[in-house]
């Protein structure tokens, strides 16, 4: 079983996905101003690859984004590739 929780000191944060109460991974962003947020890094341990759960932080991204009227810049290679991959997600995109 997997949950997501969110970390956030105000200037960065991140999205941490357990399995079974482990950290398989993690996206941590930085605040651009009080609107935007930028995706820096998204990460999965390599013994929870291939598991989805990098797309699955992703999208509790754009979850957060959606329900806080927020945009998204997303700097880090993965998070770009399912923004370009993705259309329905473009909403939230800066």
């Amino acid at each position: 079983m997997t949950t997501i929780e969110r970390e956030d000191n105000g200037k960065k944060g991140r999205f941490v996905i357990y399995y079974n109460d482990e950290e398989a991974g993690e996206m941590t962003y930085t605040w651009a101003g009080k609107d935007k947020f930028i995706i820096d890094h998204t990460g999965v341990e390599d013994k929870f690859g291939g598991k989805g759960f990098a797309k699955e932080l992703v999208m509790a991204g754009v979850a957060y984004a959606r329900d806080n009227d927020l945009k998204i810049i997303p700097l880090c290679p993965y998070a770009k590739s399912r923004f370009d991959r993705d259309k329905s997600i473009g909403d939230v995109l800066a």
